[in-house]
This record gives C-alpha cells, sequence and structure tokens, in this order.
C-alpha cells in the first residue's frame, strides 16, 4: 500500500507533501511522530493510522478531535482514498492505492471506493500520479529479518570456527588483506549451506557477516549515511540514530551481546585503550575523528552501549554555519576579530549543541605563523596550521597505572613555547590551570564548557577549579576568570534539532564580587514554525566590546556598525 498526505492550513497555504509505505503512522505535535503538526488542541499523539485489509482505519486519542469531511470522526473510522481529515488548523488529505499481489503481470491500479480513477486530484491545481507497490504485511517482513538474522548468526559462527580452527593470524594482517581473506572464507562457508531460504538476500548477508566480522557490524550502513549525525546502541536489538535533529530507531540489529563487544574492542584496541569489567568505560575516536564512548556490564544493565557522534567528512566554515542559519554574518564576523586579536574565548553549551564543530571553526582563524598546542581527552579537532602539537590524555593501564590527565598535559603544555592552547572540553580540575595560562600570557586560548547560559558556565566553571584540591577563596576563582577570560560564546541545540548561536557575551570584569556579563549579540525566540522549527532573530544590543575601544586607541580601527542594532532581514 502507497500512500501520500497532502498536509495543508486552513488558510490555504499547502504545507507539506508525506509519502508512507510502512504502517501504522503517527500524528499529533511530538517530533516522534510521522507528521509533526504543532498548535493548540493538538496532542503529542493525537492518531494514528492503521491498515485494514485493503482499507486505512483512523483511531484517534481519548481527547484528540478529528474531522473527516467536516463529520467528527469515530474512534474506528474508515479512511477512503480522498477523504480529508481536519486535526487542530490543517487539513490532510489522504490517497493511497493498493496493487494487485495476486495477479503480478497485471499494474492496473485498484482504485478504493470514494476514489474517482478517472479524475486528477485538486489539491495545488496538481495531478498525483500513484504507482503499484509490492505489499508484504508487516508479518511477512518480520518473519523475513528473523530468516536473514538466523542466518547472518549461523553464518558468522560458522567464519569464527573456521578462522579458529585453521589458526589464521588475523592480527597480523592490514585491513585490506584482512577483508580480502574474509571474504574468501565468508564466500566458501555460504557456498556450502544446505537448505537456506530462498528469501534470503544472499549478498545483504555476506555483507553483514564481514561487516560485524572486521568492521562495526551493522553501524557501517548508519556511518556511511551523511544525514546521520549521531548513533547510539542501547543494546544488540536497539540501535537508534539521529538525523536532521531527530532521533530514529533503526531496523538494523547486531547479532547478539558479544557482537557489540567485539565492535567496541576493534575501536578501542588500536587507540592503546581498553574496557572491560575493571575498566568499563572509555572514550574513543574512529579513523575519521567521530567521538566514541562505550559502557560496559557491570555498569550497563542491558549489555554493552554504545555511543558515536559522527565527524562531518568536509571541513565545515564560518560561512556554512551561517547558511545553516546558527549565527547571522555580523556575529561571523566579529568572532573572526575575537580569535585574531587573541581574545581568550570559552564556548558553552549542552551536550550534542555544536561545541565542538564551533571550536574546530573559530581555530581556523589563528594565523599560521602561531605555535597551536591542543588538548584532548579524545582527539576531535581538525586544525590544518603547520605549527601544531595535538596531545591527548591517557587513561590507566590494567595495572591501574601510567594514568596521565588532562592537567598534566596542561601543565606540560606550558614548557612548549605555546602561542595558544585549546582545551577540547574542561571538565575538571584543568580548568585552573587552564585560568592560569591565559593570566601568564597565553592570550587568545580557547576551550569549551557544558553549561546551559553564560552565567551557568562562569559558576561551573568556579566548581571545576575547586575540583583541583586548592583551598580557595571563591573571590578569588572569580578575580581569576574575570581577568583570564574575555568572551563567553552560548552554543543551544533547540528541541526541533536546531543549533544557534544564543549569545555572545563578554566579560567586564568584577562589582561587588560578581562577574559582569554584558551580551554583545543574542538570538531573539519567536517561537516555531508549521514544521516545529524554531524562529527568532539574531540581534546585536548596541554595545561595543571594551577591546574595540582600546584597539581603536591603538590605531587598529575596527567598523562599528557591526554593533548597531539592527534585525536580521
Amino acid at each position: 500500500m502507497q500512500i501520500e498526505i497532502h498536509v495543508d492550513h486552513k488558510n490555504g497555504q499547502n504545507i507539506s507533501r508525506h509519502q508512507f509505505s510502512n504502517l501504522p503512522l503517527k500524528i499529533g505535535n511530538s517530533l516522534e511522530c510521522d507528521i509533526a503538526l504543532k498548535g493548540w488542541g493538538i496532542q503529542a499523539e493525537h492518531c494514528q493510522i492503521h491498515r485494514q485489509q485493503n482499507q486505512l482505519r483512523l483511531s484517534t486519542h481519548a481527547k484528540a478531535q478529528c474531522l473527516v469531511n467536516e463529520d467528527p470522526a469515530q474512534n474506528s473510522h474508515i479512511l477512503e482514498s480522498g477523504d480529508r481529515l481536519k486535526i487542530g488548523k490543517f487539513w490532510l488529505e489522504i490517497h493511497y492505492t493498493v496493487a494487485l499481489s495476486q495477479s503480478p503481470q497485471s499494474s492496473q491500479q485498484v482504485p478504493l471506493p470514494g476514489t474517482n480513477n478517472n479524475q486528477p486530484t485538486e489539491t495545488n491545481q496538481q495531478a498525483v500520479v500513484y504507482h503499484p507497490v509490492n505489499v508484504r504485511s508487516s508479518e511477512q517482513d518480520r518473519q523475513h529479518k528473523e530468516r536473514q538474522h538466523q542466518w547472518h548468526v549461523r553464518v558468522h559462527k560458522e567464519l569464527l570456527s573456521t578462522i579458529d580452527l585453521r589458526r589464521i593470524q588475523i592480527d597480523d594482517m592490514d585491513d585490506q588483506r584482512l577483508r580480502a581473506e574474509v571474504t574468501e572464507l565468508i564466500n566458501q562457508i555460504v557456498s556450502q549451506l544446505v537448505g537456506i531460504d530462498k528469501s534470503v538476500d544472499i549478498n545483504q548477508l555476506k555483507r553483514d557477516v564481514i561487516n560485524e566480522a572486521i568492521g562495526l557490524g551493522p553501524l557501517e550502513d548508519l556511518l556511511e549515511r551523511e544525514d546521520v549525525t549521531e548513533i547510539m546502541v542501547n543494546a544488540p536489538d536497539a540501535i537508534f540514530y539521529e538525523s536532521e535533529g531527530k532521533l530514529h530507531k533503526s531496523e538494523i540489529s547486531f547479532s547478539n551481546a558479544q557482537a557489540v563487544m567485539a565492535a567496541i574492542e576493534r575501536i578501542v584496541l588500536p587507540l592503546g585503550r581498553r574496557i572491560d569489567e575493571s575498566s568499563p568505560m572509555v572514550d574513543a575516536r574512529l579513523a575519521d575523528g567521530s567521538r566514541v564512548n562505550a559502557i560496559i556490564p557491570p555498569l550497563a544493565l542491558k549489555g554493552p552501549c554504545l555511543t558515536i557522534r559522527k565527524f562531518s567528512k568536509e571541513r565545515l566554515t564560518i560561512n556554512d554555519l551561517v547558511s545553516f542559519g546558527a549565527l547571522n554574518s555580523p556575529m561571523a564576523e566579529f568572532l573572526q576579530i575575537i580569535v585574531q586579536s587573541k581574545q581568550n574565548l570559552i564556548i558553552s553549551g549542552g551536550t550534542g549543541s555544536g561545541k565542538t564543530t564551533l571550536l574546530n571553526v573559530l581555530s581556523s582563524f589563528i594565523p599560521d605563523n602561531e605555535r597551536i598546542i591542543t588538548i584532548e581527552d579524545a582527539a576531535e579537532l581538525q586544525l590544518h596550521q603547520p605549527n601544531l602539537v595535538s596531545l591527548e590524555s591517557k587513561p590507566a593501564n590494567q595495572e591501574g597505572k601510567g594514568l596521565v590527565p588532562i592537567r598534566d598535559l596542561v601543565k606540560n603544555s606550558l614548557r612548549m613555547r605555546p602561542d595558544r592552547i585549546i582545551i577540547g572540553e574542561c571538565r575538571g580540575a584543568e580548568a585552573l590551570d587552564m585560568l592560569q595560562a591565559m593570566n601568564t600570557g597565553h592570550d587568545g586560548s580557547l576551550s569549551t564548557a557544558h553549561a546551559n547560559s553564560p552565567r551557568d558556565c562562569l559558576s561551573r566553571l568556579e566548581v571545576m577549579v575547586l575540583m583541583a584540591g586548592m583551598d580557595l577563596p571563591l573571590a578569588a576563582i572569580r578575580e581569576q576568570s574575570a581577568s583570564a577570560i574575555n568572551f563567553v560564546v552560548q552554543q543551544t541545540r533547540f528541541p526541533c534539532g536546531s543549533r544557534k548561536i544564543t549569545a555572545i557575551s563578554e566579560i567586564g570584569g568584577l562589582e561587588q564580587g560578581t562577574i559582569l556579563l554584558t551580551d554583545i549579540f543574542k538570538f531573539q525566540q519567536q517561537g516555531y514554525d508549521l514544521q516545529g522549527k524554531i524562529q527568532g532573530q539574531f540581534l546585536a544590543t548596541g554595545i561595543i566590546p571594551d577591546f574595540i575601544d582600546r584597539q581603536r586607541q591603538q590605531g587598529m580601527p575596527t567598523d562599528t556598525r557591526l554593533f548597531q542594532v539592527a534585525e536580521e532581514a
């Protein structure tokens, strides 16, 4: 069954068209719904559309109000092709067709009751052409996936037995030779299979087993998709991914928990890291720089968990962020001035808000004639300046020795004649050493921190400094922060998935024990559009930063029109 739904506003504005082949469909104001509608009176899951033989059935939430062709819909209402469903201020025109599965040689469509096969639809004055599709029930899909999975498990088990029996030393092979060797073994195993179901996709079976044996298993397909930004494995059969800011449950799965564990070990072992019961958590990275976090039993109760935040294959620029709507052109120009003027800057934001991406972009403004030292837990930053040293912390070994935390790397970096120190993320006691470095001639240093606002960021830095174990009075910590940090850039991820810079704030010293914060630019939210996307504008507050005045006095004028109060066009 092929379904097409046209969504129109009550004012006659056409909003979108959706095509589906899998049921049921969820409609409501939740972003998890297949069709998300924003408005008063629309429930989180307002209604669902199910299949009932060769027709569609509408079921509604107990408190939800729906009209079908101007009449109130009953809780179990049969929908005919061409019916108009009214939810809140929206009209949804529903069209569907059914293929003749019993007559495969025929391509003629079957019109359902209420459809006029001779008349085109009049929505937007365009005829909509529907094509028959192969019909397979959800039960048939489930059985097919189950058979495919069973043969996958069997072939994978045979492969491991063959490698062990032949005593093949796969650890000594490079990637190309290993893949060729494993592919040959799998071809031999599959050719000897007896009783394999004809519905099993042999090529897909081979591909899945190869990926699980020497790659990251079913995650390989998600890693190749450019629209996927994050992958989360909660259990072997519970894999989620983020695409365009929304979470989706994937249909793929690992064969078992051991396969998930093998994928984790293939990531961490080449980096000299380990994960086992004595060290059940690890941060790592993929070859392309994507960030990886893994946690296993006994801490993870449902089995090994894996989270991958994909690294963009393309090198983003500040112009890309402007085109994405993360900031406007005056803000982009001002951030470039900040970095090139060697102002110390902290990027603040929540998890997944885009702090590291912004840090990468801002680091590109550092001149090539400066020596840069980057310090990270798991190396993610991709800088291209020639005089660059990248440092990465080291966890303890099995004997509990060899630990090198970020704080030790920050201390050591001060002896390496840096012009700039970039700390990927401040999480603890290293905040004290970072502030001291900023206060001792290493201007232009950059870092990130988890916080929900510029003010919260400063408060978190105070807590992190106290974690260093130094019995410092709060007044002294605030004085250090006020003199070391020049700007806080707040990065925010909204529920719709949009990422924006919501504030660029200047630190103006202390006044009666309180750090002064002044917004230079801010994002003014103005609600959501019909698709649930955040709406608003970037505004300059009209305040000229103090360092701009100092530069002008030193004969380095800056165009102050950047700071004029003007709305984003």
